[in-house]
C-alpha cells in the first residue's frame, strides 16, 4: 500500500491544478466558506449545491450572521437540500464559534472536529484546505480511489478500512500543498475514478494503479450488503380554506423535527377515516377534492404517503394558514411534503 500512496501527490497535484473544476467554494480558503460547502455537499450533488451556496452566503455572509439568523429563515435558505439537521448543527456550531473563539474559526483539527455536525471527513477537509494540515478527508470517493490504487477487496463500509486509509494517506501529505492534495483526491474520485465507468486511460495514477493492472477496477470497491429501508405509511392532508392551506410545525423528535409540514398521521387511512380525522382536528370538511400518492426516501426510511385534499368551511387557529405563493416564499417545507404542490399534482 505504502508504495502506491507515496506516488499519489506527485501524480495528482499537477493533474488537479490543470483540471480542477471551478466551484464558488474553491475561489478562496475562507474556513466559513469551505465549511458551509462541505456540509451542503453531504448527500447532495455538486451542481445542485452551487446555487444554494451562493444564495446562503449572500444572505449570511459571516459566521456571526449564521449564529443570529432566525430558524425559519435558516430553514428557508436550506429548503430543498434535505437533512435539515445539517442546518441546525451549522447554526449551533456558529454560535459556539462566536462564544468560544470570538467569531473566528478554530484552526486545529481537534477543535474543528468538536464542533456540532462536523465529523472526521469535514474536519479533515477544513483543516487541510484552510490551514494546510495533513488531515485526510476520507469519503466514498477517496475510499474508492484507495481501494483501486491498492486493489484492496476489504469492504469500504467497515470503520477499520476508513481508519486504515486515513492513516496511510496522512503519512504522504505533501508539505505546503495539503489543501490541494485533499481536493485532488476528491476530484479524482468525482470525475475520473467514478463508480461505474472509471476512466482509467485519463487517470494520472494509472501507471501504478494495481486494479488497472489486474483488470479489477470495475469490481471495486467492495461494499457490505445494503440493509432494506424501513417502510412507513402516512396519510397527509391538504386542508384548503379560501385558497389557503393548513400548515403546522413538526413537533416529534428526530426526522424533520421543528420544520413546517402539512398535517399528517401515521398509517394509511381510507376516505371515510380521512374525513373523520379532519373533523377531529376541529375542521368542517366540505368536499374531498382528490387523492394523491407520493413516496419519499430518507437514508434508512421510505415514506409511502397518501394525501387527501379537502375543502373546509373553517380555518381553525390550531393551524397556520397560507397561500401556495406564501408557502413558497416564507415557509421551509421539506421535499417530502412540498412534492404535493408540484405541477404534476395540480
Amino acid at each position: 500500500m505504502a508504495t502506491e500512496y507515496e506516488k499519489l501527490p506527485a501524480a495528482l497535484l499537477p493533474w488537479y491544478r490543470e483540471n480542477a473544476r471551478d466551484f464558488p467554494w474553491r475561489r478562496d480558503r475562507e474556513p466559513y466558506h469551505i465549511w458551509v460547502s462541505e456540509i451542503m455537499l453531504q448527500q447532495t450533488r455538486t451542481q445542485t449545491v452551487c446555487d444554494y451556496f451562493n444564495r446562503f452566503l449572500a444572505a449570511l455572509p459571516h459566521i456571526q450572521d449564521l449564529a443570529c439568523v432566525s430558524e425559519d429563515q435558516l430553514f428557508k435558505l436550506w429548503e430543498g437540500l434535505g437533512y435539515y439537521s445539517r442546518a441546525k448543527n451549522l447554526q449551533k456550531a456558529a454560535q459556539l464559534i462566536c462564544e468560544n473563539y470570538d467569531g473566528r474559526f478554530p484552526n486545529d483539527y481537534a477543535s474543528i472536529r468538536a464542533l456540532p455536525g462536523i465529523g472526521p471527513y469535514t474536519a479533515g477537509a477544513i483543516a487541510s484546505i484552510c490551514f494546510d494540515l495533513p488531515t485526510p478527508a476520507v469519503d466514498g470517493n477517496v475510499l474508492r480511489v484507495a481501494a483501486r490504487i491498492t486493489n484492496d477487496t476489504t469492504p469500504i463500509d467497515l470503520p477499520e478500512m476508513k481508519a486504515y486509509v486515513s492513516e496511510g494517506l496522512a503519512a504522504v501529505y505533501p508539505k505546503n500543498a495539503c489543501g490541494d492534495f485533499t481536493q485532488a483526491l476528491m476530484e479524482l474520485g468525482s470525475t475520473v475514478c467514478t463508480p461505474r465507468s472509471p476512466k482509467c486511460t485519463l487517470c494520472p495514477a494509472s501507471s501504478f494503479c494495481r486494479a488497472k493492472e489486474a483488470g479489477t477496477a470495475v469490481l471495486l470497491p467492495v461494499r457490505l450488503p445494503k440493509q432494506e429501508k424501513r417502510v412507513e405509511e402516512k396519510t397527509v392532508f391538504l386542508f384548503s380554506f379560501e385558497d389557503k392551506l393548513a400548515l403546522n410545525r413538526r413537533t416529534e423528535p428526530g426526522l424533520l423535527s421543528g420544520l413546517w409540514q402539512f398535517p399528517n398521521v401515521p398509517g394509511l387511512l381510507d376516505t371515510q377515516a380521512a374525513l373523520e380525522t379532519a373533523s377531529s382536528f376541529g375542521l368542517r370538511p366540505r368536499e374531498l377534492v382528490r387523492e394523491l400518492h407520493c413516496n419519499h426516501i430518507f437514508t434508512h426510511i421510505r415514506w409511502e404517503m397518501t394525501c387527501y385534499e379537502i375543502l373546509c368551511d373553517a380555518a381553525p387557529k390550531n393551524f397556520t394558514w397560507a397561500t401556495v405563493p406564501d408557502i413558497s416564499a416564507h415557509y421551509a417545507l421539506p421535499t417530502a411534503f412540498r412534492q404535493f404542490l408540484t405541477s404534476e399534482n395540480n
